[in-house]
This record gives structure tokens, C-alpha cells and sequence, in this order.
């Protein structure tokens, strides 16, 4: 909303929510701690916010007065009913949906921006259409238009992916509604970039898009166990196979596991309507994709305690990086998170560093591990990073944020516990920096690993 409100100034757009905290950060004076950390996202906030991008708790004046309101909430996996562990939960689409019927004026376009299973608009359509009938009893001149316009950013890069899109989605079948909405992304977007659909293949596209991006991550990581197995290089695989034209170079860098809100919960929602439709093969397919990243990240940390013959007891384990990627303060579903659970499971002690995780979401996280049956602590979060190397056993690097690139190898080898161990799973080091100071070295991939 906030590049919609750059390039578009003549338009007043307002970002609602129900939590007024959440509201309050996105006003706050200084910009020192908004919800969301994107690159060149607090430049742009400043530059535009109070002109014509605003943001509010007063839910329904803003839809009273809008003509096209985006429902862009969050679509989590169902807990429990009917669906559980596969389904999306639609309770706050649907409760968009009946706060748009309630408090619309006139002729309101509805634009469905959440990811969600296909044939959602017709869920929103229903609800829409049965305030339709209502309004025509009472007399009241309220009408809806549903389009499906799902966002393919990624985070980290989104503000670059959406300036500079390699396509954008318009799904529906009111034409007036669709150039609205198309007039809005021609005033910064090529007009041959904006591919028109119909509501369900747009609601499609985008899981199946974040579907076949996670199964290329499993399949690339599938093959750095077999490259550690028989000696090859995973980089080398990947320069060589993304050579390829017909395959190219994206998503084939080997890690611990694919993370975010959208993967697993796409592919997993993708699982469940190929299953209500009978198509379990396919189902069994993209079932694998998961399978094969839960796998990966259990696999890796395994092997970090296989290293220690089998036992990281008390062993104090200095993680790097929380959030799933870099340039994100998002870790919902990371690898971190997993592979930090499994080694406290086995009874390590855990020192976690994340430039922009709070410490605060991190404790909540993990809290079922804050002490042991001793009543001492079982992890800390720690911002000095030359203190949390002192007499660690091992440093895992599990989000390739810039400044692990650069740390002073010499002088944390002189900190740490001997033997000492790093494990790479990203491929952000250099391996003659490490080895050279005495620290044995693991990377993801890497035939030759120590």
C-alpha cells in the first residue's frame, strides 16, 4: 500500500487494523520500531505518510468511504475441524468480507490480496451478494465487484519486487472493476506485465507459484546430502546446473530448510484441495516437497550432535540468525527456530543472535525451553556478539545476514572452547578463514567438509 500510495498520489489510502498497537508503531514518530522490517521501507513511510498514505484503527469509516478496499489479512493453516494441518483458516477473510457488506456506500470493488485456496471469492462473493439482497429489501443502493489480485513479492526484496514486478495478476470478470484496478498499477507498472485472468486462476497461480519455488529448495537440498555423501561441491552443482536455460539460477542455493509464512502453508493448503478432489498422487507430490524440507532441517541438526560423538549436553552452541532469511524480521516457520528446538532437545544451551528479531519474540518462541529441571536457563538472546563466542563449543550460521560474513575469525577462535566447530549451513564462509585459526569446519553441501 505504501508503493500504491507513491506512485499514485492523487489517491488516499488508508491501512486498517483491528490492533491498535500494531496502528500505533506504524505512526509513531521516530519509525524506530515498525511491525514489518523491509529494506527502504521506513524511507518510504516517512516521505508519504500523513499526505495520502495513513493509517487507522477506525475500521469502518474507512470503508465507508473507500471504492476499492483490499483484504489483505493473514490466512493461517486450520489447528482444528475439518481441514486441520492442511486447510487455510478463512475466519478473518470471511469477517472482512461481512465488515465490507456492513459498511460500505454505493458501489465498493473488493480485492482479494491474501493468499488463499481457490475459489475463496466465492466465499466473499456470498456474503457480499446475500448484503446485496438485503440492501434491495431496504431499498439501499450498495453493490460489490470481487477480483483476485495476489501479491508475489518476497520479503526482504519487496519494495524492489514491486516496483519492478515480473508480473501482476488480475483475476475476475467485471470488466469496469478490472480496469480500475489496472489503471492503478499502469502508473508504474508495463502495461503487457499485467496478465488478466479469471478469479480462480489468479487464486491459483499464486500457490502454485509458491509451490514450485519450495520444491525447487527441496530438491536442490536433497542433493547437497548427496554431495556431502560422495565428495562433490552443491555450489558447483548449482553454478552447473542453473547454467541451464531451461532450468536457470534461482532458488538452487543449498540452506537448512525453506521458512515464512507463505511455503508450507501454501504447499500444505495446495496438499488438502488436491485431496478434496480427489487427486491423492498429486497430493503425495507436493506432500514430499514438506517432507523433504522438515527432513533437511532434522537432518542438520542431527549432525551438528553427531559431531559432538553424540551428545551436546550442556555444550554452549552460538546460533546466528533467527529470522528465515536475511533482510526480514519474519521467522515464522525458519529453520532457525526448528533446528534451535531439536538442539535443545537434546540438552545444548543455546546463545541466539538476530539483527532484527526482537528478543522478546525469540523468548516467546522458545519459552518451553527457558530452564532446565536445575532452574537454569537454557538459551539467552545476546546483542555483543564477542561475548556470546566466550567458550562456545560450536557457532551455527543459520540466516546469511552480511555481517556474519565479516566476523573476526582469529579472534573468536581465541574465545571459543577446543575443539571448536562451525557450521555453515548457508555457504556464507570462506573455509581457509576458518580452518586456518583451528575451528573445524561443516558447510550444507560440501563433499569435502571437515
Amino acid at each position: 500500500m505504501a508503493v500504491v500510495a507513491k506512485y499514485c498520489p492523487e489517491i488516499e489510502v488508508t491501512v486498517v487494523d483491528i490492533n491498535r498497537e500494531r496502528i500505533d508503531a506504524w505512526n509513531s514518530e521516530e519509525l524506530t520500531n515498525l511491525p514489518i522490517y523491509e529494506p527502504g521501507l521506513k524511507e518510504l513511510i516517512e516521505k508519504i505518510r500523513n499526505k495520502n498514505l495513513f493509517f487507522s484503527v477506525d475500521v469502518e469509516e474507512a470503508i465507508r468511504s473507500a471504492d476499492m478496499v483490499f483484504i489483505s489479512v493473514n490466512t493461517p493453516t486450520k489447528t482444528s475441524g475439518l481441514g486441520a494441518g492442511y486447510a487455510s483458516d478463512l475466519k478473518w477473510v470471511e469477517a472482512s468480507a461481512r465488515k465490507v457488506a456492513e459498511f460500505s456506500v454505493g458501489h465498493t470493488i473488493v480485492v482479494e490480496k491474501s493468499t488463499v485456496p481457490v475459489r475463496t471469492a466465492e466465499l466473499i462473493s456470498n456474503v457480499l451478494l446475500s448484503q446485496e439482497e438485503k440492501n434491495k429489501i431496504n431499498k439501499e443502493k450498495r453493490t460489490f465487484s470481487v477480483l483476485s489480485s495476489p501479491e508475489f513479492l518476497a520479503e526482504g526484496t519487496a519494495i524492489k519486487d514491486l516496483e519492478n514486478p515480473d508480473r501482476v495478476l488480475v483475476g475476475g470478470e467485471d470488466k469496469m472493476a478490472i480496469s480500475c484496478l489496472t489503471e492503478i498499477y499502469k502508473k508504474w507498472i508495463p502495461e503487457e506485465k499485467i496478465l488478466l485472468t479469471n478469479l480462480w486462476s489468479s487464486e491459483l497461480s499464486k500457490l502454485t507459484a509458491n509451490a514450485f519455488l519450495a520444491q525447487r529448495i527441496s530438491s536442490i537440498n536433497s542433493i547437497s546430502a548427496l554431495c556431502e555423501a560422495t565428495g562433490a561441491q552443491i555450489n558447483e552443482v548449482s553454478l552447473a546446473i542453473g547454467s541451464d536455460k531451461r532450468i536457470g539460477r534461482n532458488f538452487l542455493k543449498a540452506g537448512p530448510g525453506f521458512g515464512g509464512s507463505c511455503f508450507q502453508k501454501d504447499i500444505l493448503n495446495l496438499v488438502y484441495l488436491c485431496r478434496f478432489y480427489g487427486l491423492s498422487k498429486v497430493a503425495d507430490y507436493w506432500e514430499n516437497v514438506i517432507n523433504l524440507n522438515n527432513w533437511q532441517r532434522k537432518r542438520i541438526a542431527d549432525l551438528i550432535v553427531e559431531k559432538f560423538f553424540g551428545t551436546v549436553t550442556d555444550k554452549k552452541i552460538v546460533i546466528l540468525g533467527f529470522a528465515f532469511k536475511a533482510n526480514t524480521n519474519d521467522f515464522r516457520e525458519s529453520s532457525a527456530y526448528y533446528i534451535s528446538k531439536e538442539l535443545l532437545e537434546n540438552g545444548a544451551k543455546l546463545v541466539i543472535h538476530d539483527p532484527k528479531v526482537s528478543y522478546k519474540e525469540i523468548n516467546l518462541a522458545l519459552g518451553d525451553f527457558t530452564y532446565n529441571c536445575d532452574n537454569k536457563k537454557r538459551f539467552s538472546c545476546m546483542d555483543n556478539l564477542s561475548k556470546a563466542f566466550d567458550n562456545a563449543d560450536a557457532i551455527v550460521i543459520l540466516t546469511e545476514w552480511d555481517n556474519y560474513k565479516k566476523l573476526d575469525w582469529e579472534k573468536i577462535s581465541s574465545l571459543m572452547r577446543h575443539p571448536a566447530w562451525v557450521f555453515d549451513t548457508r555457504s556464507i564462509l570462506n573455509e581457509s578463514d576458518i580452518k586456518k585459526f583451528g575451528i573445524k569446519l561443516w558447510s550444507v553441501g560440501d563433499g569435502l567438509n571437515y
